[in-house]
Parts: C-alpha cells; structure tokens; sequence
C-alpha cells in the first residue's frame, strides 16, 4: 500500500453511536490528510462473555455499513467468522477482515480472498510471524494479490507483573516492536493495531488508553503502513487524542 499510512478504525457496534465517531474521522481526514477506511461488526462473534452485545447481525449490519459508506463517502472494512458470510459482505465492504484466532483457517481465508477485496489478516497472538505467511500466501493462491496483516499484540505475559508495587497485573498484553519487522517476510503491507494492544482483561479497567500515542509512533517509527484504532464513545469523558505529535 503505498502513499500515506491509511488509518483503520473501529467504531462501536450500535447504530446511534455511528455519527460521533464519524464526526472524528472527517476531523482527522481535514486535518492531517490521512486517507480513512470506516470500520464496524456487524457480529462480534468472538465475545468472551455470552451476555454480551453482539451486533445487529449480518443483512441488519450490512445495510447499515452500506449507508455510512454512501453517507460520508467512506470505504469500509469489517470482520467475518465464517466462510458463508464472505459474499454478501464483499457486496458491500472495500475491506475484510479476518479475525486474529482465525487467521489460519484455510475455508475462511480463501472465502474471503474470492470476494476480490483487500484482505486484512489479524496475526493471532498464538503466532509466530512466519506463520503470517503462510496465511497471506493462501490469499494470493486463491487469486487475489490483495491482502496485508495486522499485528495487535504478541502474547499475554502470565503472572503477576507491576507498574507500581501496589498494581498487580495479569495478563498483561506485549507488542514486540520487531515483529512488524519480521511480518515483512508475507510481502504485504503491515498494520498495526494500537488500541487493542493496550486492553486489559474485562472488568478491570478499559485498558491503558494513555499509552495509544505511544503505540502509534512507535509503530510508524519503525515503518508500518496502517494504523488500526478503536474509537470508543462510551462514558463521560472519553478519551481525547492530541493529534499534533501525529502532524510534525
């Protein structure tokens, strides 16, 4: 992919929550000229818990995905979990998106690669970049040239580790910065997610939101062509990314 890094975002799922988020995204675009692709699930099928929200479904999800792309004159990138599903979403999406725990399932990916669209495969943290290979060579074999991978985190580091000696922490997520060195070894373009990398287990906290900048310019630092990020409204205050670092 070549030109500027494009910006990947995730949005929330429900419908009412589309417009702020959208808002931001034009901001962003007029501000630092940085080509947008809007993205949202229409099925998050890889909830932990059962109770949670999981989307409007897929003909539900897609016809609201198809109004915010006519609407605002955005491409579009959202998730599948099933080979079934990658038709009717390639009517629709500029983008699919193969989620990290399944990015070695072969039906899914080649399903998803004969829709024509850009593929975007989420290295799962099981992975070792090599691995990422193999999963884009399936795409190209398949006879699309269009895939690129995405890096979130690594691994979760068990155990207790601190910040402070009074914040125990377990599970803790780890970006290894050379792995977006190493995922060069697919020959596609590199994505990095830098929202997702800082969560922390549910119910705990919303993860250290603080620390995004951080993630993002050590990512662009080291060369990725896409930066990934969840744009989350939820609660009173929100929280705000100072876009300056990001001009200079």
């Amino acid at each position: 992919m070549e030109g500027p890094p494009v910006a990947l975002f995730d949005s929330l799922k429900m419908r009412d929550k589309f417009k702020p988020a959208l808002l931001f995204f034009v901001v962003v675009h007029d501000r630092l000229g940085i080509p947008l692709v809007f993205k949202s699930s229409f099925d998050k099928a890889n909830r932990t818990s059962s109770k949670s929200f999981r989307g409007p479904g897929l003909e539900e999800g897609l016809k609201i995905l198809e109004k915010v792309k006519a609407t605002y004159d955005l491409p579009i990138v959202t998730d599948v979990h099933e080979s079934h599903q990658c038709e009717a979403v390639g009517r629709v999406a500029d983008i699919i998106q193969i989620p990290a725990f399944l990015c070695r399932q072969t039906d899914l990916l080649v399903a998803a690669a004969k829709t024509g669209k850009i593929i975007n495969i989420k290295k799962g943290q099981f992975c070792a970049p090599s691995v990422m290979v193999n999963s884009a060579e399936k795409i190209r074999l398949a006879g699309n040239p269009n895939v690129m991978v995405c890096l979130w985190h690594d691994h979760e580091l068990d155990g207790l580790v601190a910040k402070e000696q009074d914040e125990p922490r377990t599970h803790d997520l780890i970006v290894d910065p050379r792995n977006f060195e190493w995922l060069r070894e697919s020959n596609c373009p590199v994505v990095a997610d830098i929202t997702n990398a800082l969560q922390q287990p549910a119910g705990r906290k919303r993860g250290f939101r603080e620390l995004i900048p951080c993630i993002a310019r050590t990512s662009v630092a080291v060369g990725v062509d896409g930066i990934f990020m969840e744009r989350v409204t939820k609660g009173k205050k929100p929280f705000k990314i100072d876009l300056t670092p990001f001009q200079e």
